[in-house]
């Protein structure tokens, strides 16, 4: 019999499965406060986690997806709205415009009001949104400011460190499109592609998109450095070299070797890679190619000038050493006298024939 992970797992009694949002987030039916519909999805988050190894490593992935697309959507007005409306809740009027980020600010008591009229000429005067103003004139972290700029947006707001994004999504998307527009897929939620995003998305890169997954993108905010720190963890080197590349056709996958297979023909086997062979070190000087030759004849110079080098400096610093009352005075280099003539020797009757 087939664990019934919203039982075991979260508590929750008999009854339809999957559960509606609010059900599986524990929250009670048709709760409009984002920052409760987060914590509740924080908390659930950790506990899953505990089940993500062993037996049921797929199946905690799986409800690990399911309550973040629920919290996803329950922080999203117009989400939220559309899926309480199918549930049957019944609003009195639409929805009112949009609340200025300095203004959601000033009324969850993060900044007062004189500094919500100096935020926005701050932003004015530099031609910055209000949301990076408040956050240069430190007077909220980039996260309290990035969840109110949401607020003015009408979008979720997410903390990317409690989200594993969908491999498959991942997949058909290459690191660079993500790095050059700032922003991550997350997951195909009913028919819509969820994207984790600084701001808004050019027309090129939703275009893109669209074209990758044939769905309509709905945006999610996030950090700058969460996001930027998501794309480092989920492409790192090694992990998705190949997202969003399409298969290069083998060989034996070429129309000829199809012709041959249905034929009932063997297909000719892959030739095996051309790999060069090394440099043979006891080839002779004649046997070398112009460029070998030239770069042994640079390594000849090379010892016979070190030969004479090394031989004055070992007379004139460690020779008086070993024998102190031996002095050279204005002689010639001793070993010198040696090494050198040997050294010139061997290139030339063997480094160079």
């Amino acid at each position: 019999m087939e664990l019934d992970v919203y039982k075991e797992w979260l508590g929750i009694p008999d009854g339809p499965r999957p559960p509606d949002h609010y059900t599986l987030l524990r929250l009670v039916q048709f709760e409009d406060n984002p920052e409760k519909v987060r914590a509740n999805y924080k908390k659930l988050n950790g506990h899953v986690r505990k089940y993500a190894t062993g037996q049921y490593s797929v199946r905690s992935q799986q409800l690990l997806n399911e309550i973040a697309k629920a919290m996803l959507c329950l922080t999203d007005p117009e989400r939220k709205r559309e899926y309480d409306e199918s549930l049957g809740r019944e609003f009195p009027e639409e929805p009112g415009a949009a609340t200025p980020t300095e203004k959601t600010l000033a009324k969850q008591g993060h900044i007062t009001r004189e500094q919500a009229k100096e935020v926005v000429e701050y932003a004015n005067l530099r031609g910055l949104s209000t949301r990076d103003a408040a956050v240069q004139m430190k007077l909220v972290s980039p996260e309290i400011a990035t969840q109110a700029y949401a607020v003015e947006l009408k979008l979720p707001y997410v903390d990317l460190d409690d989200m594993t994004p969908d491999d498959a999504v991942l997949y058909q998307v290459p690191k660079s499109l993500c790095a050059r527009n700032s922003m991550l897929p997350l997951f195909v939620d009913e028919d819509v592609l969820l994207v984790a995003c600084v701001d808004e998305i050019t027309h090129d890169c939703e275009d893109e998109l669209r074209l990758r997954f044939g769905l309509p993108v709905r945006r999610v905010m996030a950090l700058p450095s969460a996001i930027n720190a998501a794309i480092a963890k989920n492409y790192a080197a090694g992990i998705r070299d190949n997202a969003g590349q399409k298969p290069v056709a083998k060989p034996a996958e070429t129309a000829k070797s199809k012709k041959k297979a249905a034929k009932g023909e063997d297909a000719a086997p892959e030739p095996a890679p051309v790999k060069k062979a090394p440099v043979e070190q006891g080839k002779r000087f004649s046997e070398l190619s112009e460029g070998e030759q030239a770069h042994r004849k640079q390594i000849g110079m090379i010892v016979m000038l070190w030969s004479l080098i090394g031989s004055v400096f070992f007379d004139r610093l460690f020779l008086p050493m070993i024998f102190p009352k031996f002095q050279l005075g204005y002689m010639p280099s001793v070993t010198a006298l040696i090494a050198v003539p040997i050294a010139v020797i061997w290139v030339k009757t063997s480094y160079w024939k």
